[in-house]
């Protein structure tokens, strides 16, 4: 799909410029399509700046902003930074830890996409003017009728399956859709870096990152302890035995393998799955076959919901995933509405409240909400 069909008036688009490969080769594909192109770093919230509280961490985000700053003026273009920390802190950080001490285990990144990049920036990139916001989100924007004046547009995974990102972009608004654009939703990730090492970008031999989105690589935990003390508790088995110790419900999520000790167990033994937890008791419960335990449940609740379209039919089959890069599963709607939804699926899961439940319709992204 061609990026811009307007070659005598160029179309304005505002670039979220992260400082990694991604975002931008992203600037030099539209750049090159015939956009006028303004990169924009989003400044984020930064622990070391909160004079009130030690987090024991800090930010990277200078360095990200460097790498930014070198990509924008490799390509000509300029470079604006939007400080968006007061609303991170807000929105996604508070956000985050009332949800972990009320023992549920949010997606950052979900909350990062939803209230950031297409809430803060997004609103104020419209405001200056842009027609488009662009990213480097591995997904795919496609037009359901060629016919219509005003496309109605639907969120499509990306060609790279493995890199596929439309899990973290539920929250996105049917009227967002035709203001956004996703250059390298239609690439595979090998084909990014060549592009990048084409456009001789600084940073295309740059790895991905592998940490939060709004503080860089840290330790998840680490920095929940900031504000979250650690408090020793007990590891059962299904039997209500005491088999080993954590350092506190509140970190762990259901179907996590990591994070707890088991000190009662066989050379042989199978790893063993968080299948429950009790944040009041600060316990939880652990399986080496979670697949069979009693704990396992297919019908799964939902709120905070966004359709992205229309609202999904009661009763058709859709696919549904509750962690990024798990395999769809089957299931359907016994009830569904914008303000809250139950999803039963064919097959059992450990249910991990929290997280995102989100919706397709073969390789369409349809919305999803948050299991209660």
């Amino acid at each position: 799909m061609a990026l811009n069909n307007n070659k005598k008036v160029p179309k304005t688009v505002y670039v979220g410029m992260s400082g990694g490969v991604d975002s931008s080769v992203s600037a030099a594909l539209l750049k090159k399509a015939g956009y006028k192109v303004v990169g924009v770093f989003i400044k984020p919230w930064d622990p070391a700046d909160d004079p009130e509280t030690d987090w024991g961490i800090a930010c990277n985000w200078r360095v990200e902003r460097r790498e930014a700053m070198r990509a924008a003026a490799h390509l000509d273009i300029p470079l604006i930074t939007l400080d968006a920390s007061g609303e991170y802190k807000e929105k996604v950080v508070d956000y985050l830890l009332s949800e972990y001490r009320a023992g549920r285990t949010p997606n950052p990144d979900v909350m990062c996409n939803k209230q950031i990049k297409f809430g803060i920036f997004y609103n104020w990139a419209i405001a200056q003017g842009a027609n488009f916001v662009a990213t480097g989100h591995y997904c795919q924007l496609k037009a359901q009728s060629l016919k219509r004046k005003t496309k109605d547009f639907k969120l499509v995974v990306s060609k790279d399956k493995n890199k596929d990102q439309t899990y973290f972009l539920w929250n996105l608004k049917k009227e967002q859709l035709p203001h956004i654009l996703f250059p390298v939703g239609g690439y595979e990730k090998e084909e990014v870096r060549k592009l990048a090492k084409k456009f001789g970008l600084p940073n295309a031999k740059k790895k991905d990152s592998q940490g939060l989105c709004f503080i860089g690589q840290i330790d998840f935990k680490k920095f929940l302890s900031g504000q979250i003390p650690l408090q020793t508790g007990a590891v059962l088995n299904e039997a209500g035995e005491i088999i080993g110790h954590h350092d506190g419900a509140i970190f762990l999520t259901i179907g996590e393998r990591r994070g707890f000790v088991v000190e009662k167990k066989t050379p042989d033994q199978k790893p063993y799955f968080v299948i429950a937890k009790d944040v009041k008791k600060n316990t939880v419960t652990v399986s080496s076959e979670p697949n069979k335990t009693k704990k396992m449940n297919a019908i799964f609740e939902i709120n905070e919901i966004n359709w992205i379209n229309e609202v999904p039919r009661v009763g058709q089959k859709y696919q549904a995933r509750f962690r990024y890069r798990q395999p769809l599963q089957t299931g359907q709607f016994t009830k569904v509405t914008q303000e809250e939804a139950v999803f039963c699926f064919d097959e059992s899961q450990l249910k991990p409240s929290g997280q995102s439940l989100v919706i397709y319709d073969g390789d369409v992204c349809l919305g999803g909400g948050a299991i209660r």
